[in-house]
């Protein structure tokens, strides 16, 4: 099935019917065909060419693509939706209702909200023309309601609103904060609105990591024009967009050198928060978006009922990391993205730095996870799906693969994978035997882990994964040498090249790195599951 969709969005139609029809009829035949139209801000206007409606209404006249309307905005237009059957005007043409999410057959998600934003908040007189904070928390409400685990969502495909966010420029006086605060929660990758009169787009602006998302993304708001304006402004805009749930992790942060700051980045939204005199916490819809919630971290560390278990002074304040400067993060500014080889939805696959040899991986979480022992159950499993994988490719070129994390003075988790020629796998166990002797380490064997919770909990550790299906592992972390692992591997008696140990004495240079990256994607690509 296709993915990609093709979406004209027009501003307020102002209830010129006729020219209307006319113009998406041409538009669907010249660039089309479209699968669907939206229509931001006033549809019927004052004094609508409803007459035009009476041929669709009777089949006589076809309207030729699916379209969607918001609602009115005013009492004199309110009428017009009076008479709607289930949301349709005609066939073709229906009217979203006052506030939800739309989702196409292809996976499209397009949230909404109808009207302009009632004075004073909630209440039962408020008119159907405006929208109160209990409509946009609905909206923000089902925009989450799909995701798996706190932390993975990926925004929606579009916002449509008919009134312009607050913020979003400083001589819009008629903005609304609280679609400020739906568009800087639900993070669309477009936001198109009407009602001004006016077509603006400023540069795309991207949003920093929050309690829902664990990824920058970014939104481009468009405001558009009225429908055949005399000034010619734009008021017909078109999009062809693959779902953000079919994106790759690696296309929907990609960065560009024209983004901006959010515009709500310093806005404050806590008093929108307070309901009936008390403001609520935790599940509160309205908060203060300056403040990363790291609330996943800590509920996976508080699950007991491991197998393995380990101390931790409960007066050591877990370290901060920043983000934004992790080499492994992928939406950090630091990562070398030429580097990336395959991107799953939890993970990726990136050429060492430094490597030991051309096929030295390491599988790195896309969001800033510190440890195995963290995942959740769907990154697991799609962990294991990409150690699968490179095991049947190491296999494939008569290899068994050796994998190692290292969870001591490293802020975000990595696994290194890369194959041992079959004729020396077996002495892999017996090099970790004499190295961890050599350093005066005590690591115990057991079998590789089936979940998180078989591995150490709350203590750093070793784990080394062996072709044998055993895991040797070490909780004695005290001056543990940080290139233990590259010890095992650069041994004389596996591959011989201990001046390797040192990942800075094997960097090579971009062009050189990207050759290799090339040469690794192409021949793993018969086992990568992402493609």
């Amino acid at each position: 099935m296709e993915t990609k969709q093709k979406v004209l969005i027009v501003g307020d139609v102002n209830g010129k019917l006729k020219s209307f029809f006319a113009r998406i009829e041409s538009v669907n035949k010249k660039t089309g065909p479209f699968d669907l139209v939206l229509c931001v801000g006033d549809f019927f206007g004052p004094s609508p060419e409803v007459a035009e409606l009476a041929g669709y209404k009777s089949n006589q006249k076809k309207v030729p693509v699916p379209i969607y309307i918001l609602g009115p905005n005013d009492e004199a237009t309110a009428k017009f939706y009076a008479d709607t059957q289930d949301g349709d005007i005609c066939e073709n043409l229906s009217y979203l209702g006052k506030r939800g999410i739309y989702c196409t057959s292809n996976g499209l998600k397009i949230a909404y909200v109808s009207g302009v934003e009632a004075e004073g908040g909630s209440g039962r007189s408020i008119p159907e023309w405006k929208f109160t904070k209990e409509d946009v928390q609905a909206v923000r409400d089902s925009c989450f309601a799909s995701k798996s685990n706190m932390g993975d969502y990926r925004g929606v495909d579009v916002l449509v609103t008919s009134q312009w966010p607050a913020g979003i420029r400083d001589d819009v006086k008629q903005g609304s904060k609280q679609i400020a605060w739906l568009a800087n929660t639900i993070k669309p990758r477009y936001h198109i609105c009407g009602l001004n009169g006016e077509y603006y787009e400023p540069a795309p602006y991207r949003s920093k990591p929050d309690k829902n998302t664990q990824m920058e993304l970014a939104t481009r708001f468009i405001a558009l024009a009225d429908f055949a304006n005399q000034n010619k402004r734009k008021h017909i805009y078109a999009l062809v967009l693959t779902p953000v749930d079919k994106m790759r992790i690696l296309e929907l942060i990609q960065k560009t050198t024209d983004e901006t700051v959010s515009p709500y980045a310093n806005m404050s939204f806590q008093d929108e928060g307070r309901n009936s005199g008390r403001e609520r916490h935790g599940d509160q819809y309205f908060y203060d978006m300056n403040t990363y919630d790291d609330s996943r971290g800590n509920k996976r560390r508080s699950q007991g009922n491991n197998r393995i278990s380990g101390n931790q002074d409960p007066k050591r304040q877990r370290p901060n990391f920043d983000q934004e400067k992790c080499w492994f993060c992928l939406s950090s500014d630091s990562i070398e993205k030429h580097l990336i080889i395959s991107v799953g939805d939890h993970f990726y696959l990136a050429l060492a730095k430094g490597p030991i040899n051309d096929t030295h991986i390491l599988i790195l979480p896309i969001t800033h996870i510190q440890n195995a022992s963290l995942l959740s159950a769907d990154q697991w499993a799609e962990l294991n799906k990409f150690k699968a994988a490179l095991a049947q490719f190491f296999k494939d070129r008569e290899e068994q693969i050796f994998l190692f994390e290292r969870n001591y003075k490293s802020s975000h988790l990595q696994i290194n994978a890369i194959g041992i020629d079959n004729n020396v796998a077996w002495k892999i166990k017996h090099v970790l035997e004499d190295k961890s002797e050599e350093h005066g380490i005590a690591l115990e064997t057991t079998a590789q882990a089936k979940s998180p919770a078989e591995l150490p909990q709350k203590t750093p550790y070793f784990v080394a994964e062996l072709p044998d299906g055993t895991m040797m592992y070490t909780k004695q972390m005290k001056q543990f040498p940080l290139r233990f692992g590259r010890e095992i591997i650069c041994a004389d008696n596996l591959l011989n090249c201990e001046e390797k140990i040192d990942w800075r004495q094997g960097t090579d240079d971009k062009a050189t790195e990207e050759t290799m990256v090339q040469s690794f994607r192409e021949s793993f690509k018969p086992y990568d599951f992402t493609v």
